[in-house]
């Protein structure tokens, strides 16, 4: 049964007829086409369409009606303003006066030429207002007023704008005030770009008045939503065929040349031997053929009726068949082989190999007299396209050379936005890139040096308001204390004086240490560090801040090690310098969330907190020394805390960054890990 099935399956039978089906369906195909087109008018963008207001249908039909309103109140305006020559335009008058020179070899006289054309130009707009009037007289809707004060052209009594507002659809123009409604139709920008109507939104003392009714709104819409109706129906039955005739198609593509499914040797039919390249020929030949013939049927008919038929069925099947050929040959890895142009290149190379085998002299030299003159004669033929070629090329490379000159020249002159485009490849390509490669380093470096120059007069500013504020209360406080006697005050007054030389001596202490972890001048004892416990063990040194801050800490790391390659005590004072900073900018009674993950090769310690201060800086900037989450300065940090703990990261082969969002800050270290744990690793 299974055999017999298998027979079945890839019999002549069977393929004939899913050939029949194939065909079938692309006259399914062609009478759906046939059908939607009929249906639309050819305006099958229905099918894609949900609202009739927006659909193509009604847009051509309004903006035709508006169209042929604006040009007559805007070129044409009545009969005796073209028989006054004012719609004529001159600048048309002169191309066609000048192309019309040309072609009388008697040189006519230019004046009467121009008389000539002037006259088939008035007769050719009154036609055309003629035509115009014709189609307006025939239309009761839309109901339309349209006027300048002296030529007013309508089909309707209403002409005040109150009027025309009442119906569900109108165009409303006077002056410079242009209305549509409803709103959704200011979307249609063909309308807009015509020029007529442009001219009339933005010129005075002209009424442009369109409305369209309910009554011809809902035939109109009634109407549409049947063509819809039928086009989406007659859609549904074209996919329908379209899929039919894919599916055939592969049939009959993986069964033909076989006789079952385990069948491994192609048969060949008579038609196969036809060469592929003869084949390919016939294919480009037969589909140019249709083309043409489709082509002027389309012209001479304007629509899609059963000719079609008469001249895509015999194409298709006439395609299939020499697809079908190749397919076969494919199969059998005969496609390049059984070719005019592999038989001829293959005789000749046999050709040519046995006389350089037999090893005559006679008949080599023979050859070479006989191929010499081709060869030559070729080079002679060609020789035009290839002086042609070594023009364009030496052209091409002159302009990318000039180009390259023109942008260094433009460059020399100060402008570091320019950049030089070379299309083409190769040194010059290569010479282009260099140059805009020194100018981007030059331009980063301008921009480093300027940014460097601000940094420098902020921290000059910074370091003098922080140091110079302890030192006036020192000064202050000393000379109170000189004249003093209340042994009360005077210890009051020595409490004062040690605050704020601590407070100095931390200043000092934090920019040195700048200084010295940002030159690279501090030794680093690379060594496996176990975060945990440090982390573990620097809480609970702190915890006596935790509590006066009312800190909640939330730790997210397992209770194993995580080895790190760093220096526990740069690594501790790095840590300690992120705490600082969190029991400084904190917002009292939140939360502060520290985690320990595995990213790549790396370990990332985040901590997370919420500033009581408005962070509106960027992270680059509070990164910068003497910067504060404060704008008052009011705190007690130093402003080198986090830049002190980027230098320190940095030293010990790992990253330091911050990120700020909204309120939240976040700083996050990374540091070569040592024994990775893919269990906790993130993106």
């Amino acid at each position: 049964m299974a055999t017999k099935s298998k027979k079945f399956s890839h019999s002549v039978f069977t393929k004939t007829i899913v050939f029949l089906i194939l065909l079938a369906s692309v006259a399914g195909a062609i009478y759906s086409v046939k059908q939607i087109f009929n249906t639309t008018n050819g305006m099958i963008e229905i099918i894609f369409e949900d609202d009739f207001l927006n659909s193509t249908s009604f847009q051509l039909e309004n903006n035709r009606t508006i169209d042929q309103l604006a040009q007559l109140i805007n070129e044409y305006k009545s009969k005796e303003n073209i028989l006054e020559e004012n719609t004529i335009d001159k600048q048309d008058l002169s191309y066609r006066v000048e192309g019309e020179g040309w072609e009388n070899d008697d040189r006519m006289d230019d004046a009467a030429i121009r008389e000539r054309i002037k006259d088939e130009m008035i007769a050719e707009d009154l036609e055309n207002f003629q035509k115009i009037l014709k189609k307006l007289e025939k239309i009761e809707e839309p109901l339309y007023y349209i006027s300048d004060g002296k030529h007013t052209f309508t089909n309707t009594k209403q002409t005040e704008i109150e009027q025309f507002e009442k119906y569900p659809v109108h165009y409303i123009s006077k002056d410079d005030d242009w209305k549509v409604h409803p709103s959704e139709l200011e979307n249609n920008y063909s309308f807009y770009a015509s020029t007529d109507v442009a001219e009339i939104i933005t010129t005075e003392n002209v009424t442009f008045l369109v409305g369209y009714t309910d009554n011809y709104i809902n035939n109109a819409r009634r109407n549409w939503n049947t063509q819809k109706s039928h086009a989406m129906k007659q859609s549904y039955y074209l996919l329908s065929s379209i899929i039919l005739f894919i599916l055939s198609f592969i049939y009959l593509m993986v069964t033909t040349g076989r006789n079952s499914f385990q069948d491994k040797t192609v048969h060949m039919s008579p038609i196969d031997k036809l060469y592929v390249d003869l084949n390919i020929a016939f294919i480009f030949l037969a589909s140019g053929t249709w083309f043409v013939l489709f082509s002027e049927f389309m012209y001479q008919m304007g629509v899609i009726n059963g000719f079609i038929y008469f001249i895509t069925l015999p194409y298709v099947a006439l395609m299939l068949v020499l697809l079908l050929s190749l397919i076969r040959h494919m199969k059998q890895k005969t496609f390049f082989k059984h070719t005019v142009l592999f038989i001829v290149l293959h005789w000749l190379f046999s050709f040519m190999k046995g006389i350089y085998d037999s090893g005559s002299t006679g008949m080599k030299i023979a050859l070479i007299v006989i191929f010499y003159p081709i060869i030559t004669a070729a080079s002679l033929f060609f020789f035009p396209l290839i002086i042609g070629l070594a023009l364009w090329l030496s052209h091409k490379k002159v302009k990318d050379f000039q180009k390259i000159q023109d942008g260094a020249n433009i460059m020399r002159q100060g402008n570091l936005q320019h950049r030089i485009n070379v299309d083409s490849k190769g040194e010059f390509a290569t010479l282009a890139a260099n140059i805009n490669g020194i100018n981007e380093g030059f331009k980063q470096a301008v921009h480093n040096e300027l940014k460097n120059e601000r940094m420098k007069t902020e921290l000059i500013t910074n370091v003098s308001h922080d140091i110079r504020t302890p030192l006036t209360s020192l000064i202050t406080y000393t000379d109170l204390l000189k004249k003093e006697t209340d042994p009360q005050k005077m210890q009051e007054y020595i409490g004062i004086l040690d605050q704020k030389s601590k407070r100095l001596q931390v200043l000092t202490d934090d920019l040195f240490a700048a200084a010295k972890a940002s030159s690279g001048d501090i030794p680093v004892n690379i060594q496996e560090i176990d975060l945990v416990a440090l982390i573990n063990q620097g809480i609970g040194e702190v915890s006596e801040q935790i509590s006066a801050k009312e800190l909640l800490f939330k730790c997210n790391y397992p209770e194993e090690k995580i080895l790190v390659k760093a220096d526990g005590k740069l690594l501790w004072r790095s840590i300690e310098n992120i705490l600082s900073n969190i029991f400084n900018y904190a917002l009292e009674g939140s939360r502060v969330y520290i985690d320990l993950n595995y990213k790549d090769e790396d370990v990332v310690i985040s901590f997370k907190n919420i500033s009581k201060y408005e962070l509106n800086i960027t992270a680059e900037e509070l990164m910068e020394r003497f910067k504060r989450g404060d704008d008052s300065r009011s705190s007690q940090g130093s402003g080198l805390g986090l830049s002190i703990t980027k230098s320190l990261i940095e030293n010990q082969h790992g990253s330091f960054e911050i990120e700020i969002d909204g309120d939240l800050f976040k700083s996050t270290i990374s540091l070569p890990s040592i024994d990775k744990d893919p269990i906790n690793e993130v993106s």
